[in-house]
């Protein structure tokens, strides 16, 4: 009698075979189609290209990157679960403390005369402080008194933006030293972006810090019930938030050579656009540091874009909000769709 043979369902396992792709392929093929269309237009409307312009290019990713060291921040406090509307004030505090220490020796007009001519070490210090005390405040406020993260941040980000403007009485700092601009000159911003990327691209994949972090934006009662500390570790994922905003404000001072009370408005809207628009859900527990990347470059090109095409400023705002809206559509989509499974 012949051996019978195991009957191998084709259907079966043609569905075992089917891989689902990594989010950040489904995440680059829309910056390609986007990038693509604005191409096509531009041959249409101007003839001209808008990718072969290495110049473009270059100033699309130097722009997108204070963002991008803010919204890895950000991504990190919404896969806990949590939102931080305080970044962009954040930016404009810590740039003007930094900047008033970075002032140029014997400035006689600088905020702190005594001070002016300060080891570069100091002023960066100073602005990583100032964010890492208000990311502080943030999460302690959430953890121990119960405020909703949207209530805490958005009195941190009125508290801090007060704060900015009463620093020097609504007055710039100018005449910071060269060496300070250095920071913020080339392509340094794109390396400190990039930099701060990887690194926490590291410690959220494969440290126990980001093992909780999506523990807790997953289910935050079973990640009590399993032993996680929730209010010290939400301290720890305000406190490194506000920490990559403040040094995405000596980044930003350090570019534009001067500290200014306006710096950093609605950055931390364009953060969570980036971050969202990245794959990051709103209802936490789910997002990578590697999508929020091409978010983050997903949003310059769109802005990019409009500005190539000559399209007014207004309407650039009313089509990045229906973007941000259309991101949370399919994320409540995927949501609902998960739940079913």
């Amino acid at each position: 009698m012949l051996n019978e043979q195991p009957v191998i369902s084709i259907g079966s396992a043609s569905k075992n075979s089917r891989r689902k792709l990594p989010p950040e392929i489904s995440i680059l093929g829309v910056l390609i189609g986007i990038s693509l269309i604005f191409e096509v237009l531009g041959w249409i409307v101007f003839r001209q290209s808008f990718l072969a312009n290495q110049q473009r290019l270059t100033i699309i990713i130097l722009q997108v990157s204070i963002i991008g060291i803010i919204a890895v921040g950000v991504t990190q406090v919404i896969i806990a679960g949590g939102i931080d509307l305080s970044s962009g004030s954040i930016v404009g505090f810590t740039a003007m403390v930094s900047a008033s220490l970075a002032q140029n020796l014997d400035y006689p007009k600088a905020i702190y005369p005594t001070l002016t001519g300060l080891p570069i070490i100091y002023p960066v210090l100073a602005g990583l402080l100032v964010g890492l005390v208000a990311g502080l405040t943030n999460g302690c406020l959430i953890a121990y008194t119960g405020i909703p993260p949207f209530i805490a941040t958005l009195g941190m980000m009125v508290t801090a933006r007060g704060f900015a403007k009463w620093y020097t009485r609504g007055e710039p700092v100018s005449l910071l030293q060269e060496n300070y601009a250095v920071i913020g000159s080339g392509i340094w911003p794109v390396v400190i972006f990039l930099t701060v990327a990887a690194i926490f691209y590291i410690v959220l994949r494969y440290t126990r810090y980001g093992k909780f972090t999506y523990a807790i934006g997953a289910n935050v009662q079973a990640a009590r019930v399993s032993g996680i500390n929730i209010g010290q570790h939400l301290v720890k994922v305000y406190m490194i938030a506000g920490l990559l905003a403040g040094l995405a404000g000596v980044v930003t001072s350090a570019r534009v050579i001067s500290g200014q009370p306006g710096m950093g408005v609605s950055y931390e809207l364009d953060a969570i656009a980036a971050t969202v628009i990245g794959g990051t859900s709103l209802a936490g527990g789910v997002g990578r540091i590697t999508t929020t990347v091409i978010g983050v470059i997903i949003l310059g090109v769109v802005t990019s874009g409009f500005t190539f095409l000559r399209i007014d400023a207004y309407y650039q705002e009313i089509v990045k909000g229906g973007i941000i809206v259309a991101a949370v559509i399919i994320d409540q989509y995927r949501q609902r769709k998960r739940r079913k499974i």
